[in-house]
């Protein structure tokens, strides 16, 4: 184990404090229905069957028929159906830990049954329709089919014209955190950042972080990340700016923000961070996380998993972690182990870990190697 992981992981252990206490938190401004599926390999009978375990082995199958020149047809069944995106997700981690969310975002109009279940007990205040995502899990990956819903056409105008400006600063007034994402799913999110900021100084009590998920901005020409950058930076000049995104979606900024180019994780993590200039830029992956600040850069080791429960919204949990050690005062290296410990819980067990269980993982983090 190398020895900056090792600091790391002791540090997040000291710092994490016994008692955290309620506190207010707001995400905004997406919603999700994710329906959890698995592709057939081979069926042996109606009740039996084989499940195709690799991502790479549906892209040898796609190739295969795209080489034959025919059409090609999976059976694929659904395993599960929950709410989902970065404001549920999110939600559902500071529940569990006793905070008070209030979610803004795509829920439904009227509220749909299945998030008014989930949420009601919270501040749920919605914007439209949500979307709908086909989430097929696979060992090495996952492949997510999605219609977007409303969250596509949402901007700083059409959050006043939906919900309302002053609103959106009473929900923020006293709030520990503000959540944001994906941006790749609201291509206009960098005016609503502009917005939030022009209108902060409105805010009695206004929340010290603001956790920026950017999703996967694969999705945006690289014109549109370009001109969105300076959105984020200019938070910074009122609160905290943590921007988090995983390993493919770093490298796809550092592309765009710095030129094309072959770097290694925290090189292309640097970059992002030179160009958007938040408090925190994060990388994180599956064998390493990557956290860059003005004083340093920190790699921080990542215990992995040979057969993970679920790997979906894997990386809303690490988000979820990161933002609870942010709020709570932890450094940058000692947040990213408690964001790789949440996401950790959660693909080894498929379950919301409690706040006894991620201490217990930080404790066993690095017998896990």
């Amino acid at each position: 184990m190398d020895a900056e992981t090792r600091r790391a992981v002791e540090t997040a252990r000291g710092q994490l404090p016994d008692d955290i206490g309620p506190r207010r938190v707001v995400f905004g401004f997406d919603g999700y229905l994710d329906r959890v599926r698995e592709v057939v390999a081979d069926r042996t009978d109606p009740t039996s069957y084989e499940r195709l375990p690799r991502l790479a082995d549906f892209r040898d199958r796609l190739d295969r028929s795209v080489e034959a020149g025919s059409s090609l047809s999976y059976e694929w069944l659904e395993d599960g159906r929950r709410t989902g995106g970065h404001t549920c997700h999110l939600a559902r981690a500071f529940g569990t830990w006793a905070f008070s969310p209030t979610l803004v975002g795509m829920y439904g109009d009227p509220v749909q049954e299945t998030f008014q279940r989930e949420f009601g007990e919270y501040d749920l205040v919605t914007l439209g329709e949500p979307g709908v995502t086909d989430a097929v899990e696979f060992d090495d990956g996952k492949l997510m089919l999605t219609e977007i819903g409303d969250t596509m056409t949402l901007d700083w105008g059409g959050l006043d014209d939906r919900f309302g400006h002053d609103r959106l600063v009473d929900r923020l007034d006293g709030a520990a955190l503000l959540g944001v994402g994906y941006w790749s799913e609201t291509p206009r999110l960098p005016s609503v950042l502009s917005g939030l900021r022009d209108r902060w100084a409105d805010i009695d009590d206004p929340p010290e972080t603001v956790l920026v998920d950017p999703g996967d901005v694969r999705k945006l020409d690289a014109d549109r990340l370009r001109s969105g950058r300076e959105a984020i930076g200019e938070l910074v000049d009122v609160t905290d700016v943590v921007v988090s995104a995983n390993r493919a979606e770093t490298d796809v900024l550092a592309d765009a923000y710095d030129g094309d180019a072959d770097r290694d994780f925290s090189a292309a993590a640097e970059a992002v961070f030179d160009a958007v200039e938040p408090t925190w830029f994060v990388g994180h992956g599956i064998d390493r996380s990557v956290v860059v600040s003005a004083d340093d850069t920190r790699s921080v080791a990542v215990p992995a998993v040979e057969e993970p429960e679920m790997t979906t919204s894997s990386g809303d949990h690490f988000n979820a972690g990161l933002a609870l050690a942010a709020i709570t005062g932890l450094d940058a290296a000692a947040a990213v182990v408690v964001g790789n410990a949440v996401a950790g819980h959660f693909v080894r067990t498929a379950d919301q870990p409690s706040l006894d269980d991620v201490r217990g993982f930080l404790e066993d983090y690095l017998a896990k190697f």
